[in-house]
């Protein structure tokens, strides 16, 4: 255990890099899934290994022992004490970072949500500010709500109001606040999973164009409506919780893409697909077995005490 224990905690520096690549080869919808579920699962796993360190480290006191009916020689061959205190220190610190993004997504949520509720006029799934700075954004919450200022209506013309508020509303539909929450909690579980965020924002916003796109049958129409929008947005003061707008991301990298045809499926590059998924298989699996050999140990200095 004290060497395979360590390899979900390293396998992320090598993850990210792939799963970014890969993003890039993929459809938006694919790539987004595929971002934010490779973080997750590798966040999981680094996690899991550092509780097992501290946790066969905490077994290695005598009073834990004691209430576990341990022999302390079988216990104390598996992990060092350096390492058990090195885990124990990280897995706080990720219980802190991780508690931190939580409170924070949770209160900053609440507070935009009262807040839009106060300045705003609702009509429907849509909040209209009386501001002039022209923006918009998709705000999640039960419902989820489309944040729109004057400003920005006064922009665009009727379709291209129609196509920027389908682009938010697939936001919504699609639950895309849950792929940046879960990667905000990932990154705060592993700090190498920063690497994905920039990649998933872009495939969000571009999951989110071809629905806008599909929505008002108009390919041009909505990279007009996207385009105008960027230009116009001069972002009022925004909830600090991650919201999702048009006019965020690599505006004209997306509308390059709306201008052009519907990108053909392509394989994926196999050599970084074969990369990522193995260092996921080998992520699970080691934190698996990690996990087996602890209980093992654990049963194994059980019956010694016994006999």
């Amino acid at each position: 255990m004290n060497y395979v224990v360590w390899m979900p905690l390293v396998l992320p520096l090598l993850a990210a890099p792939a799963a970014r690549r890969l993003a890039e080869a993929l459809p938006p919808k694919a790539a987004a899934w595929l971002v934010a579920g490779s973080a997750v699962v590798l966040a999981v796993c680094s996690t899991a290994a550092l509780a097992l360190l501290a946790g066969a480290g905490a077994l290695m006191l005598p009073p834990v022992a004691a209430m576990g009916h341990l022999v302390l020689p079988v216990v104390g061959d598996q992990v060092t004490v350096p390492a058990a205190c090195a885990a124990a220190v990280l897995l706080s610190a990720v219980v802190v970072a991780v508690a931190r993004t939580v409170r924070a997504h949770v209160v900053l949520a609440a507070r935009a949500r009262r807040a839009v509720a106060a300045a705003g006029t609702p009509a429907g799934d849509l909040t209209v500010l009386a501001d002039p700075d022209a923006d918009a954004y998709a705000l999640p919450g039960r419902p989820g709500r489309i944040v729109v200022t004057s400003g920005m209506l006064e922009a665009l013309g009727p379709a291209e109001r129609e196509a920027l508020l389908a682009h938010e509303r697939a936001h919504l539909s699609g639950r895309h606040h849950m792929f940046l929450t879960g990667l905000a909690l990932s990154c705060a579980a592993h700090p190498a999973l920063r690497l994905l965020r920039g990649p998933l924002s872009y495939a969000l916003e571009r999951w989110a164009d071809e629905a806008a796109a599909d929505a008002v049958g108009d390919r041009r129409l909505a990279a007009r409506a996207i385009g105008r929008a960027a230009l116009a947005a001069r972002p009022a003061p925004r909830p600090l919780v991650p919201v999702l707008s048009a006019t965020s991301g690599p505006v004209p990298r997306r509308v390059a893409a709306l201008l052009s045809p519907p990108a053909v499926p392509r394989p994926a590059p196999r050599a970084i697909a074969a990369l990522l998924a193995t260092c996921l298989a080998l992520s699970a699996g080691t934190a698996l077995l990690a996990a087996h050999d602890l209980h093992g140990t654990i049963e194994a200095a059980q019956s010694l005490r016994k006999h």
